[in-house]
């Protein structure tokens, strides 16, 4: 029974070794054709000369109509940078135009710029959307059309088609291989040879699963593109102006401005010198002056001595 059953396995392996080539010869464009059928049963060797060149032609033309029929899998990104008068009503904006399309907000992540005057500050904003693929151009030209300027913008596309059909041809295999492994369980003898079966039974459903997971995130990936949009406020522009008048303005604020920073200095030496001077420079003084003191009586009580 064992040797019946590793038969079975290599017979099963083969098999399914065997369609996994012809799947992949059918990507490639090289199809068993009913016609190829025909080429392999014994000819006259000028009709099997002329029934291949006959395969050929049919080959080149099934070619063609499988690219033509393989419908794309591409993943399409774009992160573009808008300036715009209010961040808060461009945010509105795009989940609006995201939402109108189909599509949804994934993210959305707000920081405020630094400034030292308060009213200055303002609010940068990054929106991570994911649009349908069939209306990303749509969608992201009318983003652009929202902003009056547009510092950084970019579009990549990533081709996964042949990945997927890789997968799909992967799929089809283990699954095949599956069924193998159920028609030799239901002729397994024993127990010891069921077990056996049923693990590698897990094994395979296990791979599927993982196959099929990969499947979908790429589906996922290439039928919801993802739109990134950095969303800043328009930078102020300080216009210059010269002139007299403008000058001497400028000069008495300044002169006023010196002034004003004397005075607060002076303020502030007076404020920090007060507690030196009185418990550093007050006491100090004292014992000085009281040392001095003593030391001209103990001088003038010698003088009177002599």
């Amino acid at each position: 029974m064992k040797s019946l059953l590793v038969l079975l396995l290599v017979l099963s392996l083969f098999s399914i070794s065997c369609s996994s080539q012809s799947d992949r010869s059918a990507r490639s464009g090289s199809v068993a054709t009913p016609e190829q059928a025909v080429a392999t049963e014994p000819a006259a060797p000028m009709t099997q000369a002329a029934e291949m060149r006959k395969v050929s032609l049919t080959n080149v033309d099934k070619v063609e109509s499988i690219n033509d029929a393989v419908d794309r899998k591409i993943i399409r990104n774009a992160d573009i940078t808008i300036e715009v008068d209010s961040t808060a009503d461009a945010q509105h904006r795009i989940t609006s135009i995201a939402e109108s399309h189909g599509g949804f907000v994934v993210t959305s992540e707000a920081k405020q710029r630094e400034n030292i005057e308060v009213s200055k500050r303002t609010l940068d904003i990054k929106l991570v959307t994911r649009i349908p693929a069939t209306r990303f151009g749509v969608a992201l030209d009318e983003i652009k059309q929202l902003a009056g300027n547009i510092p950084e913008a970019s579009v990549t596309g990533q081709d996964i088609t042949e990945d997927f059909i890789d997968l799909e041809a992967r799929i089809r295999t283990q699954k095949a291989l599956e069924l193998q492994f159920l028609q030799i369980m239901k002729r397994s003898g024993n127990v010891e040879d069921a077990l056996e079966v049923q693990r590698q039974i897990a094994d395979v459903r296990t791979e599927i699963e993982k196959l099929e997971g990969r499947k979908r995130f790429l589906e996922n990936r290439s039928s919801l593109s993802t739109i990134t949009v950095n969303i800043l406020a328009h930078k102020a522009i300080t216009v210059s102006t010269t002139g007299f008048g403008r000058n001497v303005r400028d000069a008495v604020s300044d002169g006023l401005e010196l002034a004003s920073g004397m005075l607060l200095f002076f303020v502030r030496f007076v404020i920090v010198m007060t507690p030196v001077f009185v418990f550093v420079l007050l006491p100090t003084g004292l014992v000085v002056r009281y040392m001095i003191r003593r030391a001209k009586r103990i001088r003038l009580a010698e003088t009177l001595e002599t």
